[in-house]
């Protein structure tokens, strides 16, 4: 009789916990973040575009040239004469390049300009201005650790993903393809897979405040360490690419020293080898190698530029990089140990 009661009285509990176990549908759970999650990706996504790469290869039995698959990656529009911005990685060593936008049409892209040292490219595509929707550029110098990001790519070949994070660190440094410093990366949290590199970084309005270039991952996948070109650099020379198709700096008109140099003798800066005739550093009186009592000797090194250290060659050209022709600059440099300053006006590339 006892056992009895004690089943009639676990029969309620045991219909509860089954009722609570069965299925049943889950409250919505809508935050703003959400939403405006979701506006940002309706609102960007147009703007996002899938980049694919062939090149041409040579069959080994035929000798017949065809085009194989190279790679793809992402891309975004970025004006409305069908400029597509996108990384130099995505796009190297291509002979064809093709753009789909959103509504999964196809356009043949052709390579405006290419910044191998900032791991950026600019493509154009013949596509009707009512189908290209640019982004707004944002700025990136007020950028903040902690603040929310959004990236859109196509990683894997997926169409039109979305990830978000926040920024992880900023001033960052990576290394671009032709092993130049990339530098001022932002770093961000937000998913970055092999796919989404040239895709736009956005912040919670919508505009553009990086491209998504690289991740830190020894599998080649995301780890929660992304990177990311900040817009500011990006406004700085995407228009350089489209007018001139490369990035145009100013020149002191030197032929440096390779920097085994400076391994070798034990020197931090640039040594140079020789300097151009009529070019500014000759007219500032600089002295490249030359033959001693000893025999051939050190010439000029240059160690500071406006009072900022120069390392080595790929120091002095991102320092160059932030002048134009005609502005005049203070040179540090060593001759015979002994350190001297002298004044530079820049000269437009030959």
């Amino acid at each position: 009789m006892k056992r009895l009661k004690t089943l009639l009285l676990a029969a309620p509990l045991l219909l509860l916990a089954a009722l609570a176990t069965a299925e049943s549908p889950l409250p919505e759970f809508s935050t703003d973040d959400e939403q405006n999650t979701m506006q940002v990706f309706n609102f960007a996504s147009p703007s996002v575009v899938y980049v694919t790469n062939e090149t041409v290869v040579r069959d080994r039995w035929s000798l017949r040239l065809h085009t194989v698959p190279k790679g793809a990656g992402s891309g975004f529009i970025w004006d409305d004469r069908g400029h597509v911005v996108t990384n130099y990685h995505v796009i190297e060593g291509a002979s064809e390049v093709t753009i789909t936008l959103q509504d999964r049409s196809e356009w043949p892209a052709e390579l405006v300009g290419s910044a191998p040292e900032k791991d950026l490219a600019v493509l154009q595509i013949d596509a009707p201005r009512e189908r290209l929707k640019s982004l707004e550029a944002g700025t990136s110098d007020n950028l903040a650790v902690g603040r929310k990001v959004l990236a859109i790519g196509n990683p894997f070949g997926l169409d039109t993903t979305l990830t978000t994070g926040v920024v992880s660190a900023l001033g960052r440094e990576i290394k671009a393809a032709n092993n130049r410093t990339i530098r001022n990366v932002i770093q961000t949290d937000a998913a970055i897979n092999p796919g989404n590199s040239g895709g736009p970084l956005l912040d919670s309005r919508g505009r553009l405040i990086g491209v998504n270039t690289a991740i830190y991952s020894p599998s080649g996948t995301s780890v929660g360490i992304g990177f990311a070109i900040p817009v500011d650099t990006v406004k700085k020379i995407v228009p350089e690419l489209i007018a001139h198709g490369r990035l145009v700096r100013p020149v002191i008109g030197i032929e440096s020293a390779p920097d085994q140099w400076a391994r070798h003798y034990g020197f931090d800066g640039v040594a140079v080898l020789r300097t151009a005739p009529g070019m500014p550093a000759e007219r500032a009186g600089l002295r490249g190698v030359y033959r001693g009592r000893s025999g051939w000797q050190l010439g000029d090194i240059i160690v500071a530029v406006d009072r900022q250290p120069v390392r080595d060659y790929d120091d002095l050209l991102n320092v160059l990089e932030n002048h134009r022709a005609g502005d005049e600059i203070s040179l540090s440099y060593l001759r015979d140990g002994q350190k001297r300053r002298t004044s530079i006006t820049l000269a437009a590339p030959e």
